[in-house]
């Protein structure tokens, strides 16, 4: 395990392919490695020393694996920014990290200008990218500095920020391991392990979902430690993966429902285009995947499409395409050195077969959210969190997923899941993407709201809202149906397919106290 690692694997064969970039430059591994160590040294010259911080609002660029694998191998943290953000939300998690440097680019120059103003952050730690004002260009961090591995090397890691969606948005910060980082990394490849990836072995991993997140940087950053060269886009499109599925005989990817959905929108035709018989392991997460859509992958990529659960405090559960096919709709069972239960609102746990929310047992991969002790108590009990998902497990302790707690709608004394509504509405040939969430009333408390995406080209008015309403009736119970059903160019979500619902209801509760 110690002769893995991206930095004992580019020393060994510094000519193999490491990385394809969005411009689809090749990369070797002594490309990749020289970079990463430049920049290691230059923020060692700006005197950052173990345990401090850096952010970056950045695109997909190999610009961002440079800084990830050079704060990772001199014992400091990295907080990724969403790059949608505001200036004054990007501002808020540079202050709150305590980043002692802040990389921007060009294409986010707006925001990141903004940010560094509001703070007054000095202009000598500030790097981007292309031109940014206030920012020095990154050639100024890297230029005449050694491309050799630092001194003292000690192991570092990513600190995310959670998604702030009901509330400011909280660092998940974890103690720096006192481990060589090359004995770290050995270590985290047991990850993909778990899905029957093996070293080396002609792996390659291809990236389309925004490197800020922190399943994505995980799983890429991983497949580096375990020799995979990736291939990095940085704006996911269907048939474009589809293109560098077939040309670089791609094996495995991180993916999310919403891109299963877009893939399986396109013509029959298209996808028959391209060959897609390499893939191992299409691994997905972050949301609800509707039982109709994981059996149509299934049919089209075979038994490569393995689901997880967790979430960036931790996690968490696995369920192979085997598994799935004799459980459908389980995302698996928990992982090893993992473990699940399920509590009431009292914290009683709850029996197989019984809905509740979802607790994850903390394990060795304690953390606290940074400066914020009470959030920190609030999503415990013992030593499980939760992250505040509905849910049941059956009598061989596989989970099955029901909605963010947060989501559920009460409906006459009557609990809702909409993940349920938007499974079966996204089915729908007309449909392109599907929020549901309630809403008030007066009588019944809350109503079911639906708002449709629709597909390019299909006329929205009162006859597709009655086919809707045709198709619900026929595949939900009445209690489940929508009473409205509103339609928008395009539904609020970021890059990587999580939907912004808040953005959606919150307007129909301004001035109520919602259910």
């Amino acid at each position: 395990m110690t002769d893995l690692g991206f930095w004992n694997l580019a020393q060994q064969s510094p000519d193999k392919l490491a990385l394809i970039d969005p411009q689809e430059r090749q990369w070797s591994r002594g490309d990749l490695l020289a970079e990463a160590n430049r920049v290691a040294h230059g923020l060692r010259a700006l005197g950052l020393a173990q345990g401090d911080c850096v952010a970056l609002v950045m695109e997909n660029c190999a610009e961002f694996f440079h800084i990830n694998l050079a704060i990772t191998q001199i014992g400091l943290y990295m907080t990724p920014i969403n790059n949608h953000l505001t200036a004054p939300e990007i501002a808020y998690i540079v202050k709150d990290s305590g980043a002692k440097v802040f990389f921007g680019s060009e294409k986010f120059s707006d925001a990141c200008q903004a940010a560094r103003e509001e703070l007054d952050f000095p202009s000598e730690r500030a790097f981007a990218l292309g031109n940014v004002e206030g920012f020095r260009p990154l050639a100024d961090l890297t230029s005449g500095q050694a491309d050799r591995l630092p001194e003292d090397r000690s192991a570092g890691q990513v600190m995310n920020y959670t998604s702030g969606t009901t509330g400011k948005p909280k660092g998940v910060r974890r103690p720096l391991a006192p481990m060589d980082p090359d004995l770290i990394a050995g270590l985290t490849t047991g990850l993909l392990a778990m899905f029957g990836l093996q070293p080396e072995d002609d792996n390659i991993h291809i990236c389309g979902s925004p490197l800020y997140h922190t399943a994505v940087l995980m799983f890429s950053s991983t497949s580096l430690h375990m020799g995979h060269a990736v291939v990095l886009t940085e704006k996911w499109e269907p048939e474009a993966m589809l293109r560098l599925i077939e040309k670089y005989r791609v094996t495995q990817s991180h993916m999310v429902p919403t891109q299963f959905n877009r893939l399986l929108k396109l013509d029959p035709a298209i996808r028959a285009q391209y060959d897609v018989s390499s893939l191992r392991a299409m691994i997905h997460a972050a949301a609800p995947c509707p039982i109709d859509t994981k059996w149509k992958m299934l049919e089209w990529w075979g038994d490569s499409i393995y689901e997880y659960y967790a979430a960036t405090e931790g996690g968490g559960t696995l369920v192979t395409p085997q598994e799935w096919r004799e459980r459908p709709g389980t995302v698996g069972q928990a992982w090893p050195n993992a473990e699940v239960k399920i509590f009431d609102d009292d914290a009683n746990e709850l029996e197989p077969n019984h809905v509740g929310t979802v607790y994850m047992k903390l394990g060795q991969a304690d953390f606290k959210y940074k400066d914020a002790d009470a959030k920190t108590r609030e999503n415990r009990i013992g030593n499980f969190f939760t992250v505040g998902d509905v849910g049941e497990l059956d009598d061989a302790g596989y989970l099955f997923l029901r909605d963010r707690k947060t989501d559920m709608i009460i409906s006459g004394g009557a609990n809702i899941y909409p993940a349920e509504i938007e499974a079966e509405l996204v089915q729908h040939p007309k449909v392109a993407d599907v929020a549901v969430f309630g809403i008030p009333n007066d009588d019944w408390g809350e109503e079911i709201k639906a708002v449709i995406q629709p597909m390019d080209g299909v006329e929205t008015g009162p006859a597709l809202t009655q086919e809707l309403f045709v198709w619900c009736a026929e595949r939900l119970a009445k209690m489940k149906t929508p009473r409205t059903i509103d339609y928008l160019a395009e539904l609020p979500r970021d890059p990587n397919g999580k939907l912004y619902k808040r953005k959606l209801r919150d307007p129909y509760w301004a001035g109520r106290s919602q259910i």
